[in-house]
């Protein structure tokens, strides 16, 4: 059976074709009953799934085959600057305007929230629709990202941390500025 994430010519939720079981219930995710009234692109979740696990493979057949040994611990410290780094960098990627060209194709501007994010809602079907699902969520990036971080860090663990410091560096000034306008908002009024 193929897979039809908009049962009933091409609307989500529908009934038509539907394979259930005797007593009528759904099968699953393939007949629309997954998430009533919404499109579930599973075919591109498992693209995007794939895509992820695949690449933390090579990455770590690579690693191996190098001959490299992975660090025997890591120090607290670049524990917490990777964090804030990627923290930073999904915030970055999934909220501001600037990288807004990033999310255009599989996004669509919702509005503007703060300061220079905004709010981005996912558009189209399947793979494409999957792929604004992740870029629109900081959420879902830092898995991405956090996974970047950590691979640079084992094959090069200095200039890794030089780019999280910078990271860091950025998300501790954006809670800065968020602080002083508070203190500022507190103090005329």
């Amino acid at each position: 059976m193929a897979f039809n994430p908009l049962p009933e010519e091409g609307k989500p939720g529908g009934t038509a074709g539907r394979a259930g079981s005797a007593d009528g219930s759904a099968d699953g995710p393939a007949d629309g009953t997954y998430a009533q009234g919404e499109e579930v692109p599973m075919r591109g979740y498992a693209v995007l799934a794939g895509t992820y696990t695949a690449a933390t493979a090579l990455f770590a057949l690579g690693y191996r085959k190098s001959g490299r040994t992975l660090p025997s611990r890591v120090p607290p410290w670049d524990v917490l600057l990777l964090g804030a780094a990627t923290y930073k960098a999904s915030r970055l990627l999934a909220k501001d305007k600037i990288t807004s060209l990033v999310r255009a194709p599989f996004t669509r501007r919702k509005e503007a929230v703060s300061a220079s994010e905004v709010m981005d809602e996912p558009r189209g079907h399947g793979l494409r629709l999957a792929a604004g699902e992740l870029v629109a969520c900081p959420f879902c990036l830092a898995a991405w990202i956090g996974t970047s971080l950590v691979c640079g860090y084992a094959v090069a663990p200095r200039a890794t941390r030089l780019v999280a410091c910078g990271l860091s560096a950025v998300a501790l000034s954006d809670w800065l500025q968020y602080a002083w306008s508070v203190t500022q908002e507190r103090a005329e009024g």
